[in-house]
């Protein structure tokens, strides 16, 4: 398994106003913007903001990072190699296939397995 990119998750109330603060900070516009549910979602420079409602929100907030994989099944490896649950996946998510992990120590990581398209962003 390797990693490709790792991104800091910021919990937002709304997409618009908080992009144009991101673009200054990073110097780039939104590489990927999507829905999830009733979540609306960017990824901009290092960043991942998840924008919606407080209760939206609440079920994400534990997550610290997103990391994006070339194989969950690596990370599913990992896991049983060196413990920890697996909270939720994998299953499908609209930019490839997704599960949210939380590690010895306490570490609640989501990881993605991008599919071909959403993997074009990164580069």
């Amino acid at each position: 398994m390797t990693v490709l990119a790792t991104f800091a998750r910021v919990h937002v109330d709304d997409l618009d106003a908080a992009l144009p603060t991101f673009v200054a900070l990073t110097g780039e516009q939104p590489r990927l913007r999507f829905s999830y549910g009733e979540l609306e979602l960017a990824r901009i420079g290092g960043y991942l903001l998840l924008a919606g409602s407080p209760e939206a929100l609440a079920p994400f907030r534990g997550t610290q990072a997103t990391t994006i994989v070339d194989s969950l099944d690596g990370v599913l490896d990992l896991v049983r190699r060196h413990g920890g649950d697996i909270l939720s996946g994998p299953k499908d998510v609209p930019t490839g296939r997704n599960l949210t992990v939380r590690h010895p120590g306490g570490a609640t990581i989501e990881y993605v397995e991008f599919h071909e398209e959403a993997r074009a962003t990164l580069g």
